[in-house]
């Protein structure tokens, strides 16, 4: 079976299911360090508390992908989310399925996002690892701690192909 996946522009509305969009449009600011500073707080939540896990903050150095791109994997982490930061100004891939036993393919979405906006996924929830457009670095938030936070699907019969967007 061959599925092209075509990615769309994320919004918060369309990337709700699969969790949070982390932007300061819409968000209002407070005024910090005597004017000098703007805080946009609580702009996603940040959730690796399961089985008494952690949060830990690292960085990801991401190597330009080549498009089109076939996907031959999926991964998930049921025990945290998993927030990605671009450290650049640019634009990156998302590619998605819902949770489940396995990425249902008939689900599979990928997005686009845009300048000055990182992603959160909520726990569970199947992706790509980063899908960058540059030589960059991403700031990373998720979990650290026991149990099993990784479970990886390798896709056998079906041939996935990743448009760039």
């Amino acid at each position: 079976m061959k599925i092209i996946i075509e990615p769309k522009k994320i919004t918060h509305k369309n990337f709700k299911k699969f969790g949070e969009l982390i932007s300061t449009i819409k968000t209002k600011p407070i005024n910090i360090n005597n004017g000098y500073a703007k805080r946009f707080n609580n702009l996603c939540k940040i959730n690796t508390s399961i089985k008494k896990g952690s949060t830990i903050m690292s960085i990801f150095s991401a190597k330009k992908r080549k498009f089109p791109m076939t996907i031959k994997m999926m991964e998930k982490h049921p025990l945290g989310s998993q927030a990605f930061i671009p450290m650049n100004e640019t634009t990156f891939l998302v590619f998605v399925s819902p949770k489940g036993k396995k990425p249902n393919v008939k689900k599979i979405e990928s997005f686009i996002v845009p300048k000055q906006m990182g992603v959160n996924y909520k726990p569970g929830i199947w992706h790509f690892p980063l899908i960058s457009k540059k030589n960059m670095n991403f700031l990373v938030i998720d979990r650290k701690g026991k149990g099993n936070n990784l479970v990886i699907h390798n896709f056998k019969k079906e041939k996935i192909i990743l448009k760039n967007g």
